[in-house]
């Protein structure tokens, strides 16, 4: 139901053509040196822990940004262990930190108008682009669940709630706003969902833009991915043991509270991965090992089969791979319960913090071709961009090349257990759909069968008298062949209204009185 609310509301959405509107808008292009004013200072964070593959093209994407440079401040929090990746990450702030250029990306442009007029305004978010989303089987159906998350989760509750978990990246914060609800804590390895269900505790809004893309990557190997997936399912249920009592005790309306306890915390973050794990990675592997058990086809098909489209409509050409994208996300739960339980009770490594992977394919060079292909109409800015030499990009390019020539591609491994646990899925998945069709066959057939074996009876002993007898306890039992019925099935029961008698075992082929 949760899943059909928030399709209709992003139907709405679309229909109306319903999108946060700023109060004004900041010319496209470079900013001429002394018309700043309108311009308020920014404050740009970059986290960096020992991620020696992407840290040049995110330090870049923030230096290329078009803003006034007087009006820009840019901090490169490096919480890196490993020597090798400060001392990279520290050449790489001091090369930029020399440079003099202004690019075109517009980001900001895009997103500080929101804040202009609206001072309960705390965070405007972007949407997230992949410029690895084809790369392989593991990327698409990653793409399939961020698709459903930024277009129907995030934009539906950014419109008629104007709350919804940051995303840790592609956002904008008011400094104010952070000071209010107490700054970032270490509290959680979900600091920025955190922080933003502290914001909202504290009356602040978001505005969420459909419209603005912020590319990054996707984990390749499905190592990284796990590791990445076994964070984000802990960190919800650390912070929701933590903040349970303040939302209780906080001062925003019935309403809201309710919203973040039940639909927020319980039912996203707790009860789908619940069910999941334990109807398709228990119940239905079960029927393969108990042949009584059965399950009705609308457990087994109509359910995941209704929620694996819905989440795949906002990314349509992902439909070829909705088989793979259910098996994928039903075996994938194991990994999410266990995270979840593992976070909800403080149990294991729940607050290890692991660095996802990346292979660092956003290079600079990528993001000016993004560039360029979603905003085709800036000529002038894109050939400065193509002219920034002192930027690094030509170096930075070729770097790339041989950094990827030297290092070998490692190929994505298969994992025994969730292989082995979605075949047994799709195995108990064809098995219970056949034995409720099965089910529906015999039921007919049996309702015929009954109909003549009570005829055939009647008048079988109508003729032949002398094949049974009584016995002194009054039980009646007589012998007759049981080709006579020609019966296959020893479920199957006649009941003789007349003589009251029922079929027992098709060996003996044996009457007794019921």
């Amino acid at each position: 139901m949760d899943r059909v609310l928030l399709m209709l509301g992003c139907l709405w959405i679309k229909i109306r053509r319903i999108k946060p509107t700023a109060s004004m808008e900041y010319p496209m292009g470079r900013v001429e040196t002394g018309n700043v004013d309108d311009y308020p200072m920014v404050l740009v964070q970059i986290p960096m822990c020992n991620e020696k593959e992407v840290y040049q093209q995110s330090i870049a994407a923030v230096c290329i940004l078009d803003w006034p440079k007087e009006r820009m401040l840019v901090q490169v929090l490096d919480d890196s262990d490993e020597l090798d990746a400060q001392n990279l990450i520290q050449a790489e702030v001091q090369k930029w930190h020399q440079k003099d250029f202004q690019p075109a990306p517009d980001f900001l442009k895009k997103t500080i108008p929101h804040f202009k007029g609206n001072d309960d305004l705390a965070l405007v978010q972007a949407r997230w682009a992949f410029v690895n989303k084809d790369e392989n089987l593991l990327t698409r159906l990653q793409n399939i669940n961020l698709s459903f998350h930024f277009e129907v989760e995030q934009q539906v509750n950014g419109v008629f709630i104007n709350f919804f978990g940051f995303n840790g990246t592609a956002g904008v914060w008011r400094i104010k706003a952070l000071e209010d609800c107490g700054g970032w804590l270490e509290r959680t390895t979900v600091e920025d969902m955190d922080i933003a269900v502290r914001a909202h505790l504290c009356g602040w809004k978001f505005v969420y833009l459909n419209d603005v893309k912020c590319y990054c990557e996707l984990p390749e190997s499905y190592e990284a991915y796990k590791k990445q997936q076994y964070r984000w399912h802990s960190g919800p249920m650390q912070l929701f043991r933590l903040c349970f009592l303040d939302i209780l005790h906080s001062k925003v309306n019935k309403a809201k509270k309710a919203n973040l306890i039940f639909l927020f915390f319980l039912l996203r973050k707790l009860i789908l991965p619940f069910y999941s794990f334990t109807l398709f990675c228990i119940i239905l592997p079960l029927t393969i090992f108990l042949p009584e058990a059965e399950l009705p086809a609308w457990v087994v098909c109509y359910v995941p089969g209704i929620m694996s489209v819905l989440n795949i409509l906002p990314a349509p050409r992902s439909f070829p791979f909705i088989v793979p994208y259910l098996l994928f996300e039903n075996t994938m739960s194991v990994t999410k319960f266990n995270a979840m339980i593992s976070g909800l009770f403080r149990l294991g490594n729940s607050y290890e913090w692991i660095v996802t992977k990346k292979l660092g394919r956003s290079s600079e060079a990528d993001l000016v071709a993004f560039e360029n292909e979603s905003d085709s109409s800036v000529t002038e800015t894109t050939s400065f961009l193509r002219s920034s030499s002192d930027s690094g990009l030509e170096e930075l390019s070729k770097l790339e090349v041989t950094s990827r020539r030297s290092v070998k591609t490692k190929r994505n491994r298969l994992y025994r257990m969730e292989l082995t646990l979605a075949f047994i899925l799709l195995s108990a998945a064809g098995r219970s759909l056949l034995s409720a069709q099965g089910e529906l066959t015999v039921g007919h057939y049996r309702c015929h069968l009954e109909s003549e074996l009570q005829v055939t009876l009647t008048q079988h002993l109508l003729t032949n008298n002398s094949n049974f007898g009584v016995t002194g306890s009054g039980l009646k039992q007589f012998s007759i062949g049981h080709s006579l019925y020609g019966c296959q099935n020893a479920n199957c029961e006649a009941t003789c209204h007349w003589l009251k008698y029922k079929v027992c075992t098709k060996q003996k082929g044996i009457f007794e009185e019921d």
